[in-house]
């Protein structure tokens, strides 16, 4: 397992599309954070993260797609994933040394983010005026948002060859699971389940995090949403297989 986890994480690294993804997103970040009026934190007027880990999950739709949608779909198309399967490996170790590798990259994304911790430590009045706990429990929020969109990208690639589908089916997932479910609760008709589907939505449960206390129940609904989408991608590939 090892092994395809540190090829699959050196095939990520090694490719233009997954520094530019990040790059983009970091860009993106970046000029909505600091430069347009309406989301600056220079204009908000408070030492706090909050524009940041709101604005985010969004760009978590594109860029973790952009990284997942490779990860089984180019292996099917160029012919390589017979060779990958009749290794003595289970799809189980394929499937999570794919989706830890995909992990790990999403993380690297988020470790230049933390400049933005320090720079709104250093610029408050006074210095190091911010919570940073729940800056940390915001960050941990964001990383297990991150760990469910990057399950569905895996599961999204397990579906098809082409790598374009697999990026448009993933980020159609994610934005339903995350905002979907809070929309779907506001339809009149669908009112007497507004407190199931609050309870299904991602977006309940990172905002839960993000507000520095870590609830068993959050960890459940994540663990248990990255199991089920990776359970389906195990689905897919054994049903191929057999």
């Amino acid at each position: 397992m090892y092994a395809v986890f540190k090829r699959e994480l050196f095939s990520l690294l090694n490719s233009l599309m997954a520094y530019i993804t990040i790059g983009v997103f970091l860009l993106a970040l970046g000029l909505l954070l600091w430069f347009f009026p309406d989301t600056s934190i220079l204009d908000y007027g408070y030492a706090e993260l909050t524009g940041f880990f709101s604005l985010a999950p969004f760009l978590f739709m594109f860029l973790i797609p952009a990284i997942t949608m490779r990860s089984f779909a180019e292996e099917r198309r160029e012919g390589t994933y017979i060779l990958l399967a009749t290794r003595p490996l289970t799809d189980w170790q394929i499937i999570l040394a794919k989706y830890l590798a995909c992990l790990v990259l999403v993380l690297f994304s988020l470790i230049p983010t933390l400049i933005y911790y320090y720079s709104i430590s250093e610029l408050g009045l006074p210095k190091g005026n911010i919570d940073t706990g729940a800056v940390i429990g915001s960050y941990i929020g964001l990383l297990l948002l991150g760990s469910a969109f990057t399950a569905v990208g895996v599961f999204a690639s397990s579906v098809t060859k082409n790598q374009v589908i697999a990026f448009a089916i993933s980020v159609f997932i994610c934005f339903i699971v995350y905002t979907g479910f809070d929309a779907m609760s506001q339809i009149f008709a669908l009112q007497y389940l507004e407190s199931l589907l609050i309870g299904l939505s991602v977006n309940e449960h990172y905002q839960s995090i993000s507000r520095g206390v870590l609830d068993t129940r959050d960890l459940v609904y994540f663990i248990s949403f990255v199991a089920l989408f990776l359970g389906l991608t195990r689905f897919v590939i054994g049903g191929r297989k057999w």
